[in-house]
């Protein structure tokens, strides 16, 4: 295990995840406030923003459950991000490690926020091509998978230890 990040790097981390969460839940307000439920706005032919609510996880799944869902998916990623902030404390000196973890915290929180305030998350982001739709997205579920791809990048990226 790596000796631990300075206080001052692990605040800019935090900092990063905060902003994000922001930018997350200004957004969700927003559609929440301005758009009627199910309610398309066309922005390009395969894109549109809309308001929808998601009870489940990713891509709805254990949406149809009878509410123990809200709860569990909010303790698993507050624990979750709770590794994460131990994780940034402990290897925030690397960079695309630390990017990967930040976007990860900041959407699960942002996503936590709206579990915990309305029972669902709000997504808005809506990409289609004829008949053919992707499940309903927001910007926390993007900072999630961007995160994600930076890990699986930052992995790929490692020089293989001799041993």
């Amino acid at each position: 295990m790596g000796a631990p990040a300075p206080r001052s790097r692990l605040a800019a981390w935090l900092a990063i995840a905060a902003l994000i969460i922001v930018a997350d839940q200004v957004t969700k307000v927003a559609v929440d406030k301005l758009f009627a439920y199910g309610e398309r706005l066309p922005l390009l032919p395969v894109l549109d923003f809309t308001l929808l609510y998601n009870r489940g996880a990713a891509f709805s799944f254990l949406a149809g459950a009878d509410g123990w869902q809200r709860w569990f998916f909010t303790i698993l990623a507050l624990g979750v991000s709770g590794f994460i902030v131990w994780m940034l404390s402990r290897h925030g000196h690397q960079r695309l490690f630390s990017w990967a973890l930040t976007l990860i915290l900041g959407g699960a929180l942002g996503n936590v926020i709206d579990r915990f305030i309305h029972g669902h998350v709000i997504d808005f982001v809506l990409v289609h091509y004829g008949d053919w739709f992707f499940p309903a997205f927001n910007l926390a579920d993007s900072a999630i998978t961007v995160g994600a791809v930076l890990l699986i990048i930052d992995e790929v990226r490692k020089k293989p230890s001799s041993a």
